[in-house]
């Protein structure tokens, strides 16, 4: 059966509201976090160049973001050249519920960050809102260890963006336009890879 004339119109509406919503969000990356995006860039690529890793870490939908940055960087983005060192630490399930069996769910992240990372390597902090536990800790130990941190985050990113070397916030409230901007940018890194390393 038809839904009725006004519950179409009513999901039209929505639709292009969370469309709009979108394009608003990517237009203030345009607008106000180009540089950002770029000096970013240019430290995964400078990692990657000294021979360095990416590292990756996030929760939920920004776990997914995680994997999907270290896949194009270790598979491709659009052309054919090296396989570059990225590791999203969200996917070892076996690591992931031993460690927070054994730690708490606070250190996930951090403890394989002292397993895995090494000076001058990059850790990506992924968190919308800036305040999950286990990316601060994972940041923290990061930095400690002498990697580098990007904080992607939405909002004002803190805490996460006061103890990270470079930080890009989606000025969005809305954890869906900020993750489908994180993707973007993402991806913008990814064109920075193929472009300088390619």
């Amino acid at each position: 059966m038809d839904q009725p004339k006004s519950e179409r119109l009513t999901a039209a509406t929505l639709l292009k509201h969370s469309l709009q919503e979108h394009l608003e969000a990517i237009q203030a990356l345009l607008q106000t976090r180009i540089a950002e995006i770029e000096r970013s860039g240019e430290m995964i690529c400078a990692a990657l160049r000294e021979g360095h890793k990416i590292l990756l870490c996030g929760n939920g939908g920004s776990a997914a973001d995680a994997q999907h940055i270290a896949a194009e960087l270790v598979g491709r983005y659009e052309l054919e050249r090296r396989a570059w060192p990225s590791i999203a630490l969200t996917t070892d399930t076996s690591a992931l519920t031993a460690l927070s069996n054994d730690f708490g769910y606070e250190e996930v992240f951090s403890r394989q960050v002292q397993a895995l990372g090494s000076e001058g390597d990059v850790l990506i902090a992924l968190s919308t809102s800036g305040t999950s536990a286990n990316v601060i800790r994972a940041a923290e130990v990061a930095r400690n260890l002498g990697c580098r941190t990007i904080a992607l985050t939405g909002g004002t990113g803190e805490p996460l963006a006061s103890i990270c070397d470079l930080v890009v916030s989606v000025p969005s409230q809305r954890t869906a336009r900020v993750q489908e901007a994180h993707i973007t940018i993402g991806h913008l890194w990814c064109e920075m890879v193929d472009a300088q390393l390619g």
